[in-house]
């Protein structure tokens, strides 16, 4: 692993360490980064620095911009969203900065983390696959467990359409999902 690349992963974990929320008896950004990193190198065994990087710090710091300070509602949600995003994409910026990357791979970064061209771009499709996948391996049973039926098969449909075939083909191939959830995939 190149020396720029180690610094900025070992800075993310460093700053995602930092999350008061415990997953397993790990601070819950950092245990999410590293599944995100363990989802990216199964995925794309030859994936990019800059993929590599945009999947460790998806979420870094996600617990600084608090849901319940914005207004309830569809509105208040999105920019929410929109501001983590922005944060996300900040933060890693100045790690990579910090670690010699050059101009162009930070802005590659923060459009993959600002999700700028899903279906259009491939590195940024790539990061969305990956998420996709992170939630369908760690974290679809808890919220399924929690959730009626019909706001289960809303998500798993609005996950399936975020991802690419390629993405969609290996979730037919790699989970047993019940045949109403199957078929959003399909």
């Amino acid at each position: 692993m190149a020396a720029n690349l180690a610094r900025v992963l070992a800075d993310i974990d460093e700053a995602n360490e930092k999350d008061p929320r415990l997953d397993e008896g790990l601070p819950e950004a950092l245990l999410y980064g590293q599944r995100m990193s363990e989802q990216c190198a199964r995925l794309f065994p030859d994936a990019s620095e800059t993929l590599q990087i945009a999947a460790r710090g998806q979420h870094v710091e996600r617990w600084i911009l608090k849901r319940a300070d914005y207004p309830e509602g569809k509105a208040g949600y999105l920019k929410w969203r929109r501001d983590l995003a922005d944060h996300h994409a900040d933060r890693v910026a100045g790690f990579m900065t910090e670690a010699g990357y050059e101009a162009g791979d930070v802005e590659e970064v923060q459009k993959m983390l600002r999700k700028q061209g899903i279906k259009r771009d491939a590195q940024v499709q790539a990061l969305e696959d990956v998420i996709c996948f992170t939630f369908l391996t760690w974290y679809f049973a808890p919220f399924a467990a929690k959730h009626p039926a019909e706001k289960v098969l809303d998500i798993v449909q609005k996950t399936a359409r975020k991802m690419s075939d390629e993405a969609r083909a290996r979730v037919r191939a790699e989970f047993d999902l019940p045949a109403d959830l199957a078929a959003a995939f399909a």
